[in-house]
């Protein structure tokens, strides 16, 4: 196997991306586990849940901009904007239902998925990046559906917060697929 060495920027970028996605995973199991054991009804605490996740996306992506020495960072910009707006969002919806919070949750996965397919695609190069680009794309699929589940007779949270285990799947395989990148080696 034949490796090529990568800029000094691509290196430190996937390095920096490498240890953001380790903690992107642990972050949205342990909010996985906490949020599915309390999302059989909308409590103070399951509401809180729902607007921390979009919160802590907040501060992946200005992790990522101070970091990141590749691309263009409009779309985390965007990425901020967006969950920032979706924090509001879950939290005015609390007082409305599940229903309400399925159709924001929905929202902001589809929306959020698109940028993180079109990031994924644009940081390809690097290494590591198809994982996040399917991760997106599920994004859009399960965001459909959480908005369709907002009509059902009896809908619940506990579905959206199992969206977040899949995608600390792909962040996972996205770090460790990051590592070669990360020492200035692609494969």
């Amino acid at each position: 196997m034949s490796t090529t060495a990568v800029s000094p920027g691509i290196a430190r970028t996937a390095s920096s991306l490498r240890r953001l996605y380790f903690v992107r995973a642990a972050f949205a199991i342990v909010w996985a586990v906490v949020t599915v054991a309390v999302a059989g009804e909308l409590s103070p605490l399951a509401a809180v849940l729902f607007v921390l996740y979009p919160l802590f996306d907040v501060g992946a992506a200005v992790y990522d901009l101070r970091t990141s020495r590749t691309g263009s960072p409009v779309l985390l910009y965007v990425n901020i904007a967006v969950s920032s707006l979706t924090a509001i969002g879950l939290a005015v919806a609390a007082a409305s239902g599940i229903p309400a919070m399925l159709l924001v949750w929905g929202a902001w996965a589809v929306v959020a998925g698109v940028v993180q397919l079109i990031v994924g695609v644009n940081r390809r190069r690097m290494g590591g990046q198809w994982p996040m680009i399917i991760s997106g794309g599920l994004s859009v699929l399960a965001g459909g559906s959480f908005i369709a589940s907002a009509g059902a007779a009896n809908p619940s949270l506990a579905n959206a917060a199992g969206y977040a285990v899949p995608g600390a799947i792909f962040f996972l395989i996205s770090a460790v697929r990051l590592g070669r990148a990360a020492k200035g080696d692609r494969a």
